[in-house]
């Protein structure tokens, strides 16, 4: 009879052992893996874009995997807090044990500091796995991240296909940028336009309303700067270096697409559609000319480089006269006409500016007309990604400005 005591006793220990074993940390194989898209690369710019983003084309940054050993346990994952986000959890319950469960689990981010970023870096991620209030899996990721005027523009998988981003273009153009109300009231000030009305009336275009944002750009100067290149160390993602609205106005440098992005920030302030045109290693700007958008103007804008008027204006010497070498850069833009009546002192230096600025325009406006002809049937082609028509007004139903 003590014999069966014995037995049952040890029998009973047995199983109980064999139940904690089930829920023992490990036993649940918790794994985390990052957007395998991606190469171990964070890229700030694709959070905040992602962030307000409606398309069907959306991806989870971080996906988990775990196979319960009790059944349906309650799961809490718990996301340490870093530099780039606050601390996160996120609770579940699962059904049958021994069923491997995978699903999506992102941080809650800080996306002030994302938005701030403006240099690369490292970051450490911690996944801490609970079932029924005890550990059984943690998990660190050690990521690299990239500034956010580093813009992801296409990534090949492992098979060669590509998936493309160039709609983040659109999320760099901000029309809410508060500076811009202020631009405005100067750009008034240079009586091209007394007031902007975007399509509302027929006297005030549309062109001539780009003409004074044009006229704009020049008197402050801004040059072309063709810093595009970044030190992404992936073979695979396509970026590039895009300036805000705000370091375009304060540096006074753009290369295509930061001018593009300035410009149609403005334009969208002001009522206007604006077009990006993104093509082999280049982009210029389109805009709709009537509110039906039937047609639609071009502007090459890295034109805005080819003059300095503050370095014009500037080099007027003792006589009242432009200097010799900026007369010799500004002078072919002239008519024989507006040369002479110059050089005669019928015109002064501000007339020069406008007619500088308008023969410009009118350069600008022709300079990418050829190849926008030549290429349209590519814009078209949404399999063609190296061609992209980006209208910011469509494209503005799925993605908000990074702001």
């Amino acid at each position: 009879m003590k014999v069966k005591v014995h037995i049952i006793l040890l029998l009973t220990v047995a199983l109980l052992c064999g139940c904690n074993n089930a829920s023992k940390p490990g036993k649940a194989n918790f794994q985390v893996s990052y957007q395998p898209l991606l190469d171990g690369i964070l890229y700030p710019s694709l959070i905040l874009g992602y962030n307000n983003y409606t398309g069907n084309d959306q991806f989870d940054f971080f996906q988990a995997r775990l196979t319960p050993h009790v059944d349906n346990a309650v799961m809490r994952i718990v996301i340490d807090s870093s530099a780039i986000n606050y601390e996160t959890e996120i609770l579940e319950t699962l059904g049958k044990r021994g069923t491997e469960v995978s699903f999506a689990i992102n941080p809650k981010w800080k996306y002030n500091v994302l938005r701030n970023l403006r240099q690369p870096g490292m970051i450490d991620l911690t996944f801490s796995c609970y079932l029924n209030d005890e550990r059984v899996g943690v998990r660190n990721l050690h990521l690299s991240y990239r500034s956010v005027n580093e813009c992801l523009l296409s990534v090949r998988d492992t098979s060669g296909n590509h998936t493309d981003f160039k709609w983040m273009f659109c999320a760099y153009v901000n029309e809410d940028h508060p500076e811009i109300d202020s631009l405005l009231s100067e750009m008034l000030d240079q009586g091209i336009v007394r007031r902007f009305t975007g399509y509302q009336t027929k006297a005030n275009t549309p062109q001539q309303q780009v003409k004074a944002i044009w006229y704009y750009a020049l008197n402050r100067g801004i040059t072309y700067s063709s810093i595009t290149c970044t030190a992404n160390p992936s073979k695979r993602s396509n970026t590039q270096h895009i300036r805000f609205f705000d370091e375009v106005y304060r540096y006074r440098q753009a290369n295509c697409v930061d001018a593009c992005v300035f410009f149609a920030s403005i334009m969208r302030k002001i009522g206007l559609k604006p077009v990006i045109f993104v093509e082999p290693c280049h982009a210029y700007l389109g805009y709709y000319t009537d509110k039906k958008r039937k047609n639609i103007a071009l502007l090459e804008t890295t034109l805005t480089g080819w003059v300095n008027l503050p370095e014009l204006e500037r080099s007027i010497d003792s006589t009242g006269f432009i200097a010799e070498k900026q007369w010799n850069k500004i002078s072919k833009y002239l008519t024989e006409k507006q040369r002479q009546d110059y050089l005669d002192g019928k015109t002064d230096i501000e007339t020069v500016k406008h007619q500088v600025a308008d023969a410009l325009f009118s350069k600008a406006s022709n300079y990418d007309v050829d190849a926008y002809n030549s290429n349209k049937k590519y814009f078209q082609d949404p399999a063609n990604n190296q061609y992209r028509e980006l209208d910011i007004e469509k494209l503005r139903q799925l993605v908000q400005p990074i702001q």
